[in-house]
């Protein structure tokens, strides 16, 4: 019996219909995490490809309102279709194969404009990635796209840029996502990528995933390589993750901690990396540590946040944690003096000499005379053009490791973590809510991010610890000793998984 040729047809198109992964619109990006991306391909459930194309199409749909994305890069789908054949030639999967990341704008992409937000660098197209980029792309995750940042990364305040304008916060777009990696904070938040890369000088990775309910991890100074990263202040620069979560915080921890001769702070951190940080993330993480409250951090505070920072102290105990509060750091007020250093001209000079290679853009003052739309912006490189080194004394700018006035601050801080035998101290990262962005200078307050982590070099990790009556999210922070990120790991997980304040936007 022979059957119709019609016949054949229609069974072949109902096979390959069951057989065919969703459209890349019906995927649901929300909250996806690199497990679960990676437990959809193996399923065969969605291709890389159409991940890829899925996060492109929400980009297109969510983007206009937040205006988190600078560049798109246009090679995206074709290196999802080179991991998806990979994945069916080999049948492995890289650590983070076929992962969208969101790459501040400060960051070099080869083949994509890199311009920290300013009108000098609009022509600069690095024909190589920065050190944490690469090695990401090595563990095989992909750069869907460049992020919005506060210009040279100058505003802890707000990210606006000359280059795309103003970022505003996906959980209220009045507000600001604080800066500078304010950009790459909202695409995550808002779902637009999986990864997220930051920088913090003072803090830009911490601050802004505070305000957008992320975990931010500004990790030790001399862990992982700055080469390829546009400089604000190379003394405190640092590179970091901006996640949804402290798992895929940590996986970006565990694909770009290193040494680099391109950077010689990582000199130090040589001994100190860690093989697996990933076996670290311990739900019980919290059992046992002791944990100090830096009640002084606190002074001036939002009642709401007052209230969530209390709540947090709750649920630390609930989960296992001795706290003890408060802790007293002896001098503190004098130490934290005078830690700043206005080196922004010598560092931008020497990366626009070394690295961007352009004859018009060599000085701040070539950058001034190109321009910026920003008054705020023009104010910091005015002063930046005369200020250099401490602005008071004549003891000379250096990193945590030879500056003594620095070396001082941290041994006074780990002095009393070691003599009452503590694990982490902990303080809001934001002692108030999102400035409205209107008025991002006269309600700019309660940062706290900038007043230990940078100068002494320890690493802090900012995680959600819930919103307040308004429903603007806040973070706390956990700071611990340097080269010590296997114990924040371990508390910060055990926070996030005995509270899950990460809420979907669209809850």
């Amino acid at each position: 019996m022979r059957i119709p040729v019609f016949l054949i047809i229609s069974l072949m198109l109902i096979v390959n219909s069951c057989n065919q992964s969703p459209p890349a619109r019906s995927i649901d990006l929300n909250e996806l995490t690199v497990d679960d991306i990676h437990a959809a391909y193996r399923a065969g459930t969605y291709t890389c490809e159409q991940l890829v194309l899925a996060y492109l199409n929400r980009m297109d749909s969510v983007n206009p309102a937040i205006n988190a994305i600078t560049y798109r890069n246009a090679e995206a789908l074709a290196q999802a279709r080179a991991l998806d054949q990979e994945f069916k030639e080999t049948g492995k999967l890289r650590p983070l194969h076929g992962i969208p990341m969101i790459v501040k704008d400060n960051y070099e992409t080869a083949g994509l404009p890199t311009t920290a937000g300013s009108k000098a660098l609009v022509n600069f197209i690095p024909q190589a990635n920065a050190w944490m980029v690469q090695a990401l792309i090595d563990a095989g995750a992909i750069v869907l796209a460049k992020s919005n940042m506060a210009e040279w990364a100058f505003s802890p305040m707000h990210t606006e840029s000359s280059t795309f304008g103003i970022t505003h916060n996906p959980y209220d777009t009045t507000r600001v996502p604080a800066g500078s990696s304010g950009g790459t904070a909202a695409a995550i938040a808002a779902n637009l990528g999986v990864l997220g890369l930051g920088t913090d000088t003072g803090n830009s990775i911490r601050g802004p995933s505070s305000h957008c309910a992320l975990v931010g991890i500004r990790p030790s100074l001399g862990l992982i390589s700055r080469q390829g990263i546009v400089p604000l202040y190379l003394r405190n620069d640092v590179g970091g993750p901006m996640c949804r979560t402290v798992t895929d915080a940590v996986r970006v921890i565990q694909a770009t901690a290193g040494s680099d001769p391109g950077d010689p702070l990582t000199y130090f951190g040589e001994g100190y990396v860690k093989a697996d940080y990933l076996s670290y993330l311990r739900k019980d993480g919290l059992q046992g540590k002791r944990i100090g409250v830096l009640r002084f951090m606190t002074k001036a505070i939002d009642p709401g946040i007052e209230e969530l920072f209390e709540q947090a102290i709750r649920d630390l105990r609930a989960s296992g944690a001795e706290v003890l509060d408060s802790i007293d750091i002896p001098d503190f007020e004098i130490l934290r003096q005078n830690q700043w250093c206005a080196e922004f001209r010598p560092d931008v000079e020497a990366y626009l000499a070394e690295r961007v290679r352009i004859d018009s853009v060599q000085t701040i003052e070539d950058i001034l005379r190109i321009g910026t739309k920003s008054d705020y912006t023009r104010r910091r490189l005015e002063y930046q053009r005369s200020h250099l080194d401490r602005p008071e004394g004549d003891i000379p700018c250096g990193s945590p490791f030879d500056d003594p006035l620095r070396l001082a601050f941290r041994k006074a801080i780990e002095q009393v973590m070691d003599d009452q035998l503590i694990d982490a101290l902990i303080y809001p990262t934001w002692n108030y809510p999102p400035a409205h962005i209107n008025r991002f200078e006269e309600e700019y307050r309660g940062d706290n991010s900038q007043v230990i982590a940078p100068h002494t070099g320890q690493p802090a990790i900012t995680v959600p610890m819930g919103f307040n009556p308004d429903g603007l999210p806040a973070g706390i922070q956990f700071l611990g000793r340097l080269f010590d990120e296997p114990t924040l790991i371990e508390i910060a997980y055990g926070y996030e998984q005995g509270t899950k304040h990460r809420l979907d936007l669209k809850q």
